[in-house]
């Protein structure tokens, strides 16, 4: 069974002299399914779950968090859809993420070894899509982070927009996380070198 989807209507175009966005932006579907729903609280405490290990550097217990087919992707164009087809600047796979987690763990990449003291708030979920199968369920959810990184004495914010596929299994223990896009709303400028996971 699949949720009932809407799909926003096209954009207005704004009359002449008036303020625009730079791009379109993405079409956005809201799902009709309420955060209340058991498959919601699910994949969202999967993602509170994800966000501590992350700021705990908990590099290992992180990787269990994701399936063997998940997506990790931070792309460059915070609009952009065809990863595959497009420059982004993080694109892993479980082997891309495997190496990625070693040189964070292994003490050899300095910017690692010397990386910053974060704190993340993810918040506003907003559920895209929920279909049912016989194996239980894919949860699409959108959601904001911000992300508070302290270094040397300096404070760096990080803030994006972040799409997550959670596939709701049997139990909680066995709920994966299947794709997270980090949208990151300055993507298309200069973004410094973090030495942490976003």
């Amino acid at each position: 069974m699949t949720d009932t989807v809407t799909t926003p209507k096209p954009k207005p175009k704004p009359k002449p002299g008036a303020w625009a966005a730079a791009t379109e932006g993405r079409d956005l579907p809201v799902s009709f399914v309420p955060t209340t729903d058991p498959r919601i609280v699910r994949a969202t405490d999967l993602i509170a779950r994800e966000a501590e290990l992350l700021d705990q550097k908990s590099y290992e217990p992180w990787q269990q968090l994701y399936s063997d087919d998940a997506l990790y992707v931070i792309p460059i164009d915070p609009d952009e859809e065809d990863f595959a087809n497009s420059l982004n600047m993080v694109y892993d796979d479980a082997r891309m993420r495997q190496l990625r987690v070693t040189r964070m763990t292994e003490g050899y990449a300095i910017a690692a070894v010397d990386s910053a003291t974060t704190a993340r708030t993810v918040s506003r979920f907003v559920p895209a899509r929920v279909v049912d199968t016989e194996d239980g369920s894919t949860v699409e959810v959108r959601a904001a982070q911000v992300l508070i990184a302290y270094k040397r004495g300096r404070h760096d914010i990080w803030a994006a927009n972040v799409d997550y596929t959670i596939r709701v299994a049997a139990t909680a223990q066995e709920d994966k996380i299947v794709r997270k896009v980090i949208r990151l709303i300055d993507g298309r400028d200069e973004v410094p070198a973090a030495g942490f996971l976003l």
